[in-house]
């Protein structure tokens, strides 16, 4: 196996438990320059000492992933086994169906590795060339937990560029219906696990559409970027007078037409194809108001590079959402965006509003759900933030 040895400097970021080792970080050699992407690495501090065990990519910034902090650890199907085993554990615990997601990356020791699982259907994507190379090991030992009658690949994530892997979505194992069932506490979604957004649906929300359901009782709901209805329903079951989709997809929004008739809330709910901005801005022209709006858009920050322009975003939607949010109404907003920090979402939310002339009080705040743990050492891994304020 290949040593790559890390400079001085770095080898106490290493021992916090951060999985990530940037290019900088290694005395690169021609052999580490030269070596094929993905293969496996002894990581050494700079005194030549065994630290741990990763995957290298010489042709990335982020050139090696961690898999273990063991260095004299074997990565063979039984480590897969072992760590799919104990995720698998921690879910059980917090859910009683088999609806979650069961990998989340470096989060559960798994770098480049996400698995979501639909009852006996599972969802695989892999983003880095080492998780890839490593396949024929952790493949055969998730089958073997869980025994699953259908595996899906939705490989087509944007990171398996930087890797120069190809984008690509396939079968498998098993048949794939054109949408599945999703259930989630008291409710019942669509999902279109081949060519609906990520893995085909977003667990990470599960605490905070409930939240959400709470809040609604005989009040109007707009919910902005509704997909295929997550919120949206969510607000519906809550008992709210009347909920208003709005999603520029049509797939989506079919998917939550369907999805209202099987929780038989279809009477509650209209859906709107269109733009949110434009929707935004059309309800501000003809004064149109709701008691509760809710934003759950894609993130506006892909790279650090854009985070000023995609903070002024978060700060327009604010404001147009906050013109079109009733006396005494709830505006609910969502960035899935890792590049934007709490503080800086936090704040330019409170811009905007403050713009539309609304004065406000944040009444709750929150992160993804329970089966998307927080790595301690990374905080990348604390990507999702969902802010509520109450409006004057």
């Amino acid at each position: 196996m290949l040593s790559i040895c890390l400079k001085k400097e770095s080898v106490k970021d290493f021992s916090k438990g951060n999985p990530w080792i940037f290019k900088g970080m290694i005395n690169m050699t021609s052999e580490s320059e030269t070596s094929e992407a993905g293969g496996l690495v002894q990581i050494l501090d700079h005194r030549t000492r065994p630290l741990g065990i990763g995957y290298l990519n010489p042709n990335n910034v982020l050139a090696c992933r961690v898999l273990s902090f063991q260095p004299n650890i074997v990565i063979n199907q039984q480590f897969f086994h072992h760590l799919f085993s104990k995720a698998l554990e921690k879910r059980r615990k917090l859910f009683d169906r088999d609806f979650y997601r069961l990998v989340h990356s470096e989060s559960d020791n798994l770098p480049g590795l996400v698995i979501d699982r639909f009852g006996d259907i599972i969802v695989c994507q892999t983003s880095t060339m080492g998780m890839e190379k490593l396949k024929p090991l952790w493949l055969p030992a998730l089958t073997a937990i869980l025994n699953p009658k259908t595996i899906i690949f939705r490989d087509d994530v944007p990171a398996r560029k930087k890797e120069k892997l190809p984008a690509e979505v396939s079968v498998y194992l098993g048949e794939v219906p054109e949408y599945i069932e999703v259930q989630e506490h008291n409710r019942l979604y669509y999902a279109n696990l081949l060519t609906g957004q990520k893995t085909g649906w977003f667990y990470d929300q599960r605490a905070n559409r409930t939240y959400l359901s709470g809040l609604v009782e005989s009040k109007t709901v707009l919910d902005l970027y509704s997909h295929s209805g997550g919120f949206g329903i969510a607000a519906a079951k809550g008992e709210a007078a009347h909920v208003t989709m709005v999603d520029s997809s049509a797939l989506a929004l079919e998917l939550a037409k369907k999805a209202t008739i099987l929780n038989s809330v279809e009477k509650l709910c209209g859906f709107i194809q269109a733009d949110a901005y434009d929707y935004l801005e059309l309800c501000v022209k003809e004064n149109r108001q709701f008691d509760v709006v809710m934003a759950d858009p894609p993130a506006f920050i892909k790279e650090r590079k854009y985070i000023m322009s995609g903070l002024k975003g978060y700060q327009k939607l604010a404001f147009l959402c906050a013109s079109v949010t009733g006396k005494d109404g709830i505006f609910c907003i969502a960035s899935c965006s890792h590049h934007a920090s709490e503080h800086s979402l936090k704040r330019s939310v409170e811009e905007g509003i403050s713009k539309a002339g609304r004065k406000y009080k944040l009444i709750h705040k929150a992160g993804a759900d329970k089966d998307h743990p927080i790595h301690h050492a990374l905080p990348e891994s604390s990507y999702l933030k969902f802010l509520a304020y109450k409006l004057d």
